[in-house]
């Protein structure tokens, strides 16, 4: 029935994100039901990679069964990365071994499958390994519009924290400008903006391949705050995706903040100042012309990574678990676990990964799709028609402090 499976290990790699525990509950009581023992491998990688195999402890269904509602991680989670170094991948080979771990169920983002499929490789299929794909981020290679666990539940949040900000904001007659967690893509950003009804929201998708600058962010919040000012408001709120600091160059990345990067080598992007930039650069430029609009910059994401799952994440999460250990008994490997119209799909390692890095794909924002086209057409920003017609650009221009000839050179090239 077990296909040889006696024991199975389960692990956390990555940030938290909300349903961690609801996998780890499915898994753990799917697997003790098929006479399997259970051993929850606490950090992540961080101590198999050291050789030390004193933080696995068994998981009873008992001491899971409730946890399914709660956020966080009974396992904790690390970024450790044992591709990093072949000590460590020995380590990881050994530990797995001393604990006579016959399987492996890993529950993580993009860095953590990357790291999983590297372990299977050295194990040379002695324990079988199998991906739950979790990020708040949505950027794993899901098909379609499948978002990984965690996603809903963040973005729920932060949907309701951006919505306060708003009627902050028109209270107050400010702006905020709001940075959101995503790393690379701005699936969580465009989320959040897209169903709060921010201002406007600006993922690094949206540029379509070209240079972003920090220049061009402040220019499309600029003519945005113009454009709210002639329509008689001086308020607003910008979502940001943060990861539109990977695509600026080092040059203004140490403008923003001192460049640190984490174990798999991503720039630790919550170390920018980025929101603090835009407000700064903001506030100088519409000074210097006599505007004067009160900033104020926030960051959203650890607010939301441990937080209790909505019952979207619940019920996806418990799905993924059992899939899991579904995917292990029938002899399965080298996979990353998906729910595809209500039916388990595995995703073979080799499919997810990205032949010109050797790493997992990343999963961007079709900028193509109607998801974008009917947030981009909800957004206030500037459009062609404010930079064609003569009579909105006289109109768009005056709000601005600018001459016509002025506004037009200065947004041209931001205009979508």
């Amino acid at each position: 029935m077990g296909n040889g499976i006696k024991t199975i290990g389960i692990l956390v790699g990555g940030g938290p994100a909300p349903g961690i525990n609801g996998v780890i509950s499915a898994a753990t009581i799917e697997a003790v039901n098929r006479g399997w023992s259970v051993l929850g491998i606490m950090d992540g990688f961080k101590w198999l990679s050291r050789g030390d195999t004193r933080y696995a402890e068994e998981l009873t269904i008992q001491g899971v069964s409730r946890i399914h509602w709660e956020g966080g991680s009974i396992l904790r989670t690390s970024r450790e990365n044992p591709t990093k170094d072949p000590r460590k991948m020995e380590n990881v080979v050994r530990s797995l071994s001393n604990l006579h771990i016959d399987a492996l169920i890993t529950i993580g983002g993009d860095d953590t499958a990357y790291s999983s499929s590297c372990v299977e490789k050295e194990l040379g299929g002695n324990v079988r390994v199998v991906h739950v794909p979790k990020t708040i981020d949505s950027d794993l290679p899901l098909p379609g519009g499948v978002p990984t666990f965690g996603f809903e539940t963040a973005r729920t949040i932060g949907v309701q924290l951006v919505m306060n900000l708003m009627e902050d904001a028109r209270t107050s007659n400010r702006w905020y400008i709001v940075v959101t967690m995503g790393r690379r893509a701005g699936h969580l950003a465009l989320g959040i903006g897209k169903a709060a009804g921010a201002t406007l929201t600006i993922v690094p998708e949206g540029f379509k391949g070209k240079p972003i600058t920090l220049g061009a962010v402040c220019d499309i919040i600029e003519g945005a705050i113009i454009k709210r000012l002639s329509m008689g408001r001086e308020d607003g709120v910008a979502v940001l995706a943060e990861g539109l600091g990977e695509f600026l160059t080092p040059e203004e990345l140490d403008t923003i903040g001192a460049i640190s990067k984490d174990e798999h080598g991503h720039i630790r992007l919550g170390d920018l100042e980025l929101g603090a930039e835009v407000r700064n650069v903001l506030r100088k430029r519409l000074e210097e012309r006599g505007l004067k609009i009160g900033f104020v910059d926030m960051n959203i994401g650890y607010e939301l990574r441990s937080a209790a799952p909505i019952p979207f994440d619940i019920e996806y999460a418990r799905d993924l678990g059992f899939g899991a250990v579904e995917f292990l008994s029938q002899g399965g490997s080298s996979a990353m676990i998906s729910v595809q119209e209500g039916k388990l799909v595995p995703i073979p390692f080799a499919q997810i990964m990205d032949p010109a890095t050797g790493r997992t794909k990343v999963r961007m924002i079709d900028v193509d799709s109607m998801t974008y086209r009917v947030a981009r057409h909800y957004m206030i920003r500037l459009n062609k028609d404010d930079i064609t017609d003569p009579e909105r650009i006289e109109t768009l221009a005056r709000f601005g402090k600018l001459s016509p000839e002025e506004f037009k050179k200065k947004f041209s090239s931001v205009v979508i």
